[in-house]
């Protein structure tokens, strides 16, 4: 499906044609694996979202007086959604690519 250019977010993520059967079998009887993989980056997006609702909290009122969203807040809460958005990827194994540190695509 072809993202359309009307809207202003899309997402896509690729079909993997092999997934690792080793990450699955483990996955299947120890659910929590994934969990315990994901923990250092958990605990990191946990201080970012925290940092990030506040920064969209300011850019709201700056939207408010100026009309614009500031381009740095906007780099960072969009920086902010896509890594959360390949951590949870990545723990519903529609890829098996460990996510990356960092907000940049």
């Amino acid at each position: 499906m072809q993202p359309t250019a009307d809207y202003p977010v899309n997402l896509q993520i690729e079909y993997p044609e092999h997934s690792s059967r080793l990450l699955a079998i483990f996955s299947i009887p120890y659910f929590l694996i994934r969990y315990l993989l994901l923990l250092p980056t958990m605990i990191c997006l946990m201080f970012v979202g925290i940092a990030a609702f506040l920064v969209v909290w300011i850019a709201f009122w700056a939207v408010a007086f100026t009309g614009r969203y500031p381009r740095g807040m906007f780099d960072f809460a969009a920086g902010y959604i896509r890594w959360t958005s390949r951590v949870s990827a990545y723990l519903f194994g529609l890829t098996d690519k460990y996510p990356p540190f960092r907000m940049s695509s």
